[in-house]
C-alpha cells in the first residue's frame, strides 16, 4: 500500500496478514513502576529515546500536564534501543513509551511488544502527512505516533570542492570521479562505518530494489534484484578504490572531528544529522553546502524513503498500564508547536523535519545557518525539493531487526574488503528466506 501526498512521498509499510500468522505472541503484564500511581498523584510513564532535544520536550510536557508525567531515559543510539528493548520485553518490564524508527515497527508488532492505540489517536490523523502516519501502522492498526519526515541530500565541503575544481556530484558516477580527485590529496569523499549497512539499504532503495514484497499470501524476498545490484556496483567501486573512510560511529566525536578537519568531504544525510555536526564542529562552520542526492546515470531525481536515517515514531508498548495517557503524551510531543520547533532545530534538538501535514514552515528551523553560512538560503530549497522525490514502494519485512543485525556482520567484512557486496547479498538472500521459514512465515525467494 503506497501513500502519496501532493508534496511528500513516503515508503509503504504494508504487511500481509498471513505473513504475521503465528508470530503474534502476547507479552506478559509489566510490574514496572513507570505507570504506577495512586489516585492522589499523576500517572508517571517511562519514556526511552536517543534524540537530542527530547529531554527539553519532556520537561515542557511535564510543566504543562498535571495528570501525566514523563520519566525520560536517554539510550545511546537506535541500535542499542533494539537490544535493550528486546531484553525489556522478555522481562516484561518494557517502558511505556519509546522512540523508534519506521523499519522496526513491523518486527515489534510481530513479537507482540506494542499496544494497539488506534482508538486513542485516529482522530488526529488529519494533522499528519499520510506517509509519516503510515510508519506507525501495521495492518491498519496504529501502534504509535510519527515524529518526523525524511528529506535526504548531500552535504559537502565547499572549500575543498572549490580548491580542487570539483562540482557537486549530480550522479553516482560524478561522485566516484570526485572521490578519485580528492583521494590524490589525502581526502575521502565518504565514510562507511563497518557496523552500519544502511548505506547499502538506501542506495538499493533509490535504485528501485525490493528486498521484501508481498506476493499473494506470502512474503517474497529478493536481495539480488536489478536495483540492488546497481547499488552494489557503486558501493563496490568506492570501496575498491579506497575512496571511503572507515570510521566507526562508536566514537561519534572522532567521526565528526574528521569531517570538521577536512578528512572526509561529503555525507548523504537528512536534516537531523546536522545537529551532530553543529554540536561537535569547531573549525568548518560556513564551509558546507547542500546538493541533491546523487542519481544513477540517466535517471530522474530520487531519494530514499524513511529508514533508520529518519522516519521516527513514538511507540506505546503492550506492557504499558496507561496506554491512553501514553497515546496522549505521544501526540503532544509530535504536535505541540513548541515541542516540534525544539526537535526541528539542529541547535536545540535533532534537526528532524516534523511528520505534520504542513511542515514547510519548519524547513528553516531544521536547516543550520551556523553550519551552512552563506549557503543557508539555497539549502532550504534543496531540503524542500528532496521531499518531492522520495521513493514510494519500499516495504519493511517482519524479521527486519534480525535481518539488519545479520547484515551488520557481513557489512563489516565488506568495508574491510574481506568479502564483496554481491557475496554479502547472496548470503542475505539465503539467510533471510531461512529465517522467515523458521518463524513459520510463508515466503518465496
Amino acid at each position: 500500500m503506497n501513500f502519496t501526498s501532493p508534496r511528500r512521498r513516503f515508503a509503504s509499510a504494508a504487511v500481509a496478514g498471513i505473513a504475521l500468522t503465528g508470530l503474534l505472541a502476547a507479552c506478559g503484564g509489566s510490574d514496572s513502576e513507570d505507570e504506577a500511581s495512586g489516585s492522589s498523584g499523576p500517572v508517571t510513564l517511562d519514556f526511552w529515546g536517543w534524540a537530542n532535544g527530547q529531554e527539553a520536550v519532556v520537561k515542557a510536557f511535564n510543566a504543562s500536564h498535571k495528570d501525566i508525567q514523563l520519566k525520560y531515559t536517554k539510550v545511546t543510539d537506535q541500535l542499542t534501543m533494539q537490544k535493550q528493548l528486546t531484553n525489556a520485553v522478555k522481562a516484561g518490564n518494557a517502558p511505556c513509551l519509546l522512540q523508534n524508527t519506521g523499519e522496526y515497527v513491523t518486527s515489534w508488532v510481530s513479537q507482540g511488544a506494542l499496544a494497539d492505540i488506534t482508538q486513542y489517536v485516529e482522530g488526529s490523523k488529519d494533522q499528519f502527512n499520510a506517509g509519516s502516519w503510515a510508519t506507525a501502522q501495521v495492518q491498519g492498526k496504529l501502534y504509535g505516533v510519527p515524529t518526523s519526515s525524511a528529506p535526504n541530500f548531500t552535504i559537502y565541503r565547499t572549500d575543498l570542492f572549490e580548491k580542487y575544481g570539483i562540482e557537486p556530484p549530480k550522479t553516482w558516477d560524478d561522485f566516484i570521479a570526485a572521490g578519485k580527485v580528492l583521494k590524490k590529496h589525502g581526502i575521502k569523499i565518504t565514510n562507511y562505518a563497518g557496523e552500519d549497512p544502511s548505506t547499502l539499504e538506501v542506495l538499493a532503495m533509490q535504485a528501485g530494489a525490493h528486498w521484501y514484497a508481498i506476493d499473494g499470501d506470502s512474503w517474497k524476498v529478493d536481495f539480488q534484484d536489478e536495483g540492488t545490484l546497481k547499488a552494489a556496483k557503486v558501493i563496490q567501486e568506492i570501496i575498491d578504490n579506497d575512496l571511503n573512510s572507515k570510521l566507526s560511529f562508536a566514537d561519534y566525536a572522532a567521526v565528526q572531528r574528521n569531517y570538521d578537519n577536512g578528512g572526509t568531504a561529503t555525507r548523504q544525510i537528512s536534516t537531523w544529522q546536522q545537529a551532530g555536526m553543529v554540536q561537535n564542529f569547531t573549525k568548518s562552520f560556513g564551509k558546507w553546502a547542500l546538493s541533491p542526492w546523487p542519481t544513477f546515470a540517466g535517471e530522474a531525481a530520487k531519494t530514499p524513503a524513511p529508514t533508520n536515517l529518519t522516519g521516527s515514531v513514538t511507540l506505546v508498548t503492550k506492557d504499558c498500564k496507561s496506554q491512553e495517557q501514553a497515546a496522549e503524551a505521544a501526540l503532544w510531543m509530535s504536535t505541540d508547536p513548541g515541542a516540534v520547533k525544539t526537535m526541528a532545530s539542529p541547535e536545540t534538538g535533532n534537526g528532524v523535519m516534523p511528520a505534520l501535514k504542513d511542515s514547510d514552515t519548519y524547513v528553516a528551523e531544521a536547516t543550520s545557518e551556523k553550519l551552512l553560512g552563506k549557503n543557508y538560503d539555497a539549502a532550504q530549497t534543496v531540503v524542500k525539493d528532496s521531499l518531492n522525490t522520495v521513493t514510494t514502494d519500499w516495504t519493511f519485512g517482519p524479521n527486519w531487526t534480525a535481518m539488519f543485525t545479520e547484515m551488520q556482520a557481513g557489512w563489516a567484512k565488506v568495508v574491510s574488503k574481506e568479502q564483496t557486496v554481491t557475496e554479502l547479498l547472496a548470503h542475505m538472500q539465503d539467510w533471510t528466506v531461512k529465517d522467515l521459514k523458521s518463524r513459520g512465515i510463508s515466503v518465496k525467494g
